[in-house]
């Protein structure tokens, strides 16, 4: 009899840094931060609010990035300049 694993669904805030271009000036990147309670490894609730972006909204997307709560490893670094726009 072959063990089997039981496999548990983890759910952790998920936040996620959304560029997208603009659809009036498509040269520059807007960011958008949402936030939302999800399942890993597969985030499901965050796969459907990309597809509802795509369907409903002009912006197109750029890039997504994910921060899950654990410690980033990476290339964290203050800011140094910050850039308004009206």
């Amino acid at each position: 009899m072959a063990a089997t694993r039981l496999i548990v669904p983890q759910y952790r805030l998920v936040t996620a840094e959304i560029l997208y271009r603009r659809p009036d000036h498509p040269g520059l990147l807007q960011s958008f931060v949402w936030q939302t309670r999800d399942e890993t490894p597969d985030y499901p609730r965050l796969h459907e609010f990309l597809a509802w972006w795509s369907r409903t909204l002009d912006g197109a997307l750029h890039s997504v990035r994910l921060y899950t709560g654990e410690r980033a490893t990476g290339d964290w670094r203050p800011a140094t300049d910050y850039v308004t726009m009206h």
